[in-house]
């Protein structure tokens, strides 16, 4: 049933669902739209490994530093904040 791969038309996915879906819970299926690639259908045990390997924005903000580490950085800013003033006219 695959044309290439685990690659399927969108109108392959209207007639063989349950097919197209079984097999995304084996690995990804690339679903298409005028010979596009347009969606991928994967299991939700891989969204969530995905997810959680290249969702690193909460790593490094001001929320996530520790205390220590956020007094540094409020020093910093209050010092750059004062030398900033000193050249003002």
């Amino acid at each position: 049933m695959p044309k290439s791969g685990g690659t399927y038309s969108t109108s392959d996915l209207s007639r063989k669902s349950g097919d197209i879906i079984a097999e995304a819970m084996r690995h990804p299926v690339t679903i298409t739209q005028r010979k596009k690639p347009r969606l991928v259908l994967l299991s939700i045990e891989d969204y969530r490994r995905l997810r959680g390997s290249v969702d690193k924005r909460a790593v490094g903000t001001i929320e996530t530093m520790s205390d220590g580490l956020l007094e540094e950085f409020e020093d910093a800013v209050e010092a750059y904040a004062d030398s900033e003033e000193m050249f003002q006219p």
